[in-house]
């Protein structure tokens, strides 16, 4: 019988609703009803909720962007320092809003040089990440960065910026989340 009321719920969200969800409703109409019931009758009865929203990445490509050559080849490794930079920008969700962090990691010591936090993501962000970055000093001239497509490295702002620098533009479909190694169970965040 509650598996019955179950499928009446899921059918009644388009198959959007999982456990948590039928939960909720069931005890909105009066039904008391362990949660984990109901996880077991939805896995018997195999009824999976889905998600409608697509994921999107942080990145967007602007119109008519011009896209530097990927010179890293997947190869996220250099020699010494100051020869290979990698940058990518994320979204930090705080108490006060969205918080955008841009940063720049050497990729000899994997150690980032420089960041940039911001309530934008303008291609002021990544600009002042690259000048901390070179500010810091160790870098060689002719240095590369590796990008992702993103609008800010696309933009002009951003390439008159590496070319005061004397870097090297790459880019990539993702540069951060490829480069970071997978943490190991039981190792401090």
């Amino acid at each position: 019988m509650l598996a019955g009321e179950i499928r009446v719920f899921h059918a009644g969200s388009r198959g959007a609703y999982g456990a948590p969800r039928i939960h909720a409703a069931l005890r909105r109409v009066g039904r008391v009803v362990n949660s984990k019931k109901i996880e077991r009758l939805n896995r018997r009865h195999r009824i999976v909720g889905i998600t409608r929203r697509r994921r999107r990445g942080l990145a967007r490509q602007a119109k008519g962007a011009v896209f530097a050559l990927d010179l890293i080849g997947r190869d996220f490794t250099a020699p010494r320092p100051g020869m290979r930079l990698v940058g990518g920008m994320t979204e930090l969700s705080t108490q006060e809003g969205k918080l955008y962090l841009a940063a720049c990691i050497g990729l000899a010591a994997r150690e980032m040089v420089g960041w940039a936090m911001a309530d934008h993501r303008r291609a002021g962000l990544p600009v002042a990440a690259s000048r901390m970055a070179a500010g810091r000093g160790g870098l060689e001239q002719g240095c590369v960065m590796h990008t992702d497509r993103g609008s800010e490295y696309t933009s002009d702002e951003f390439r008159s910026e590496r070319r005061k620098l004397r870097m090297r533009q790459s880019m990539g479909a993702s540069a951060l989340v490829t480069i970071m190694p997978p943490r190991k169970a039981g190792s401090p965040s």
